[in-house]
């Protein structure tokens, strides 16, 4: 009888794990992207009782942590409805500090760090520039060798996005794109990623020259759809508008912004008198309101 030995054992788990990635990659990325996220996108809204019961069922097989309880109204006429649902009064409370800046949305926290002059990176070993995902849409010196962190929704979480502090909306910029996904298995494969697919652009305005922060929700298959409430058009896949978009919206710190039909991703940008907290943890999961970046004192009186 042969014996196998833990090196031999580890080395199968190892190649089972990568032929795992191999599928997951393949059966979310391979598919016709465009016309699969068209497709998901009639599917649902469909507003039958019968379709929409099944859908948000199996759903629920696939995933396990979707947490219905916590929204406004379990009564959905749509799986539309369900992916964007509101959640309760006070179901996640903002922290009140004027100094904090708090997460934008639930999300596994991806990378994050410094911006190394213009380079962040969507996953360890692949970088990739502020040029390449906002083109000419922001100044990049304002962001030059500040923070960015990835916040990635998964499609089980809750969908809509608020506002990181109090702060003001001029304009969003959209930036036509692919649809892949975004998860970790795809951020190991597709070299900018985050640069190819379909996303917006927001520069906040501050109050008393606080430094800058920039959201950049992106999308990706099943979900290239984002609706912002200073907006009146949805930004997605048919919109042929202008790719800048003006507005005046005014938000304090934890109002809603608006939403993702599925789950996504956003890249948040801040100018570098910002420092991250402690706590803060790759694939950790992060709320609405918690704390995510606090001011820096120090560099703030600089500016």
């Amino acid at each position: 009888m042969k014996i196998q030995n833990k090196s031999d054992s580890t080395n199968t788990w190892i190649q089972r794990f990568s032929n795992l990635e191999a599928l997951n990659f393949m059966l979310t990325n391979r598919i016709p992207r465009h016309l699969s996220t068209k497709l998901m996108g009639k599917l649902s809204r469909l507003k039958n009782p019968v379709i929409t019961k099944f859908s948000i069922g199996t759903w629920k097989f696939f995933v396990d942590d979707l947490r219905l309880d916590e929204a406004l109204s379990n009564h959905f006429n749509s799986l539309h409805e369900c992916f964007i649902r509101e959640l309760k009064p006070n179901a996640r409370p903002i922290d009140p500090h004027s100094d904090i800046l708090t997460s934008p949305c639930d999300a596994i926290v991806g990378a994050f760090g410094k911006i190394d002059d213009t380079e962040l990176y969507q996953i360890k070993g692949f970088p990739y520039s502020l040029e390449d995902l906002l083109g000419n849409h922001l100044d990049l010196d304002k962001y030059r060798n500040g923070r960015f962190i990835t916040l990635r929704i998964k499609s089980s979480m809750y969908h809509r996005f608020h506002a990181p502090t109090d702060c003001k909306v001029k304009q969003v910029h959209y930036i036509a794109g692919d649809t892949w996904n975004v998860n970790p298995v795809a951020l190991k494969r597709v070299e900018k990623l985050f640069c190819k697919n379909e996303r917006a652009v927001l520069d906040l305005e501050l109050p008393e020259c606080q430094g800058a922060i920039a959201l950049i929700p992106v999308a990706a298959i099943l979900v290239a759809s984002m609706k912002f409430h200073c907006l009146e058009d949805t930004l997605d896949m048919n919109f042929k508008g202008p790719s800048t978009l003006r507005c005046d919206a005014s938000y304090q710190k934890g109002d809603q912004m608006g939403y993702f039909q599925h789950g996504s991703t956003i890249v948040m940008l801040c100018s570098e008198n910002y420092h991250f907290n402690t706590f803060l943890k790759e694939g950790s999961t992060i709320r609405v309101g918690e704390a995510l970046m606090s001011i820096d004192q120090k560099k703030q009186e600089s500016l």
